[in-house]
């Protein structure tokens, strides 16, 4: 009967270990879908700044070119001074 007990509680230990190897490699696969959906999430965002970044660029040089052109188009026109033919 010893031999029996000692299968039966091998054969338990065996199924025990499974169930568990079989829970760790689901939890690592679960880990690795969380990672994907964080890298996937991470590199959109990094793809929204970087576009807003550039638009925010291009605003900003379109503005200081209006800023150029209105201060130039305001200024008056420079005066020629003409020297006076000296006399004598």
């Amino acid at each position: 009967m010893s031999s029996q007990k000692t299968a039966e509680a091998r054969g338990k230990a065996e199924a025990l270990w499974a169930k568990n190897k079989a829970k760790e490699v689901e939890t690592l696969k679960e880990r690795e879908r969380e990672r994907a959906a964080e890298t996937a999430k991470t590199s959109r965002l990094r793809a929204l700044r970087l576009a807003k970044e550039a638009a925010d660029k291009i605003a900003a040089e379109k503005a200081a070119a209006e800023k150029a052109a209105a201060a130039a188009a305001a200024k008056p026109a420079k005066r020629v001074k003409r020297v006076a033919a000296a006399t004598g």
